[in-house]
């Protein structure tokens, strides 16, 4: 029986050939796990909640799937919860279905305020640990993804093309400008090249096409990062109907890796980023909580550049002239050495 149960939960150490041979066993009789059961018998919960505001986006989606597999190791079940848009009401009502149930903890995805609020409505003395970018707010684990130094190493690896200056289409912040943002405003500064004012987007490529639009109609641009890669989509196709080439006239640099992001036209340049990983980081610092183990900390991610065929250096013309972003920026002044 000890070797049935090892096999149902995933455990090591059990050899291939008793495995298969449980495996058959199981399929030839139609057993199923009862969680329910399991509960009476150990006392311990086995639900862990998933909340989020979306379960569709590349970043959410994928952490989702690592939150899954590391609990189906772990003998756990997951339920997701999704905050509908709107402010604190729907955040409160999402909270309170999550605590209506009989839950063993909760992880959040802090992509977004929605996100943010969630952990902060969530009640003390219960198992809560995070994804995200920031570990700003309540002191929870984290499973932490540096936007900041990935803005900074996207904007560096521009200006090293030879840009004078990075424009940027950011995506949503949780309450303040996203850590991409930042970055790239502080590799800018740190260059004294000219700040151009940021385009807003909603994460969508259709939110992207719009920025790319404005874009394509701003004069001095040679070189966009992107807070997302749908956002880069978006931006690449806008440009290339308005009769600029990628990246002859504009260097496109998105951020994460999407699977279509190595497929599209040309392939994107990118900054990628593991959020599966992120998501098994994020159930192991529950289980760690369930188990009474080590208290808060944090665990970030290596984010690093993959370099394709959307970036290059900039058009001739614009390595002579003079800086065209002046237009729509402000020159940021050098730090003091």
């Amino acid at each position: 029986m000890p070797t049935v149960s090892r096999v149902l939960k995933g455990s090591p150490p059990v050899s291939q050939r008793k495995r298969d041979r449980v495996l058959a066993a199981v399929q030839e009789l139609g057993y199923r796990p009862n969680g329910a059961a399991r509960m009476l018998v150990t006392g311990r919960r086995t639900i862990v909640s998933v909340i989020t505001s979306n379960t569709t986006r590349f970043g959410y989606a994928t952490s989702i799937q690592g939150i899954e597999e590391a609990a189906r190791t772990a003998g756990l079940l997951v339920a997701i919860t999704v905050i509908d848009p709107g402010g604190e009401d729907e955040v409160a009502a999402a909270v309170d279905l999550v605590l209506g149930q009989p839950v063993a903890g909760v992880i959040v995805l802090d992509f977004d305020p929605q996100g943010t609020r969630a952990i902060e409505a969530l009640p003390e003395g219960l198992p809560v640990a995070a994804v995200g970018s920031s570990d700003v707010g309540r002191e929870i684990p984290r499973a932490l993804f540096d936007d900041r130094l990935g803005g900074r190493q996207a904007t560096q690896y521009l200006l090293g093309l030879g840009h004078a200056t990075v424009h940027h289409v950011s995506v949503p912040g949780s309450g303040r400008p996203s850590g991409r943002t930042l970055g790239w405003r502080s590799a800018l500064e740190s260059a004294g090249a000219v700040v151009p004012e940021t385009l807003e987007a909603d994460w969508t490529s259709q939110s992207g096409y719009e920025a790319g639009l404005v874009l394509a109609r701003t004069p001095g641009v040679t070189a966009v990062l992107c807070g997302n890669d749908e956002i880069a989509f978006g931006v690449i196709k806008a440009l290339q109907v308005s009769g600029l080439r990628i990246p002859q006239d504009v260097s496109v640099v998105g951020f994460d890796d999407h699977p279509l992001a190595a497929l599209w036209t040309p392939p994107l340049t990118t900054m990628g980023q593991d959020f599966v990983e992120l998501g098994r980081t994020a159930l192991a610092f529950l289980v760690e909580q369930l188990d009474e183990g080590p208290g808060p900390q944090t665990s970030p991610s290596t984010i690093h550049l993959i370099e394709r065929e959307s970036s290059g250096p900039p058009p001739a013309r614009s390595v002579t002239g003079p800086a065209r972003g002046a237009r729509v920026g402000r020159r940021a002044r050098p730090r003091p050495r």
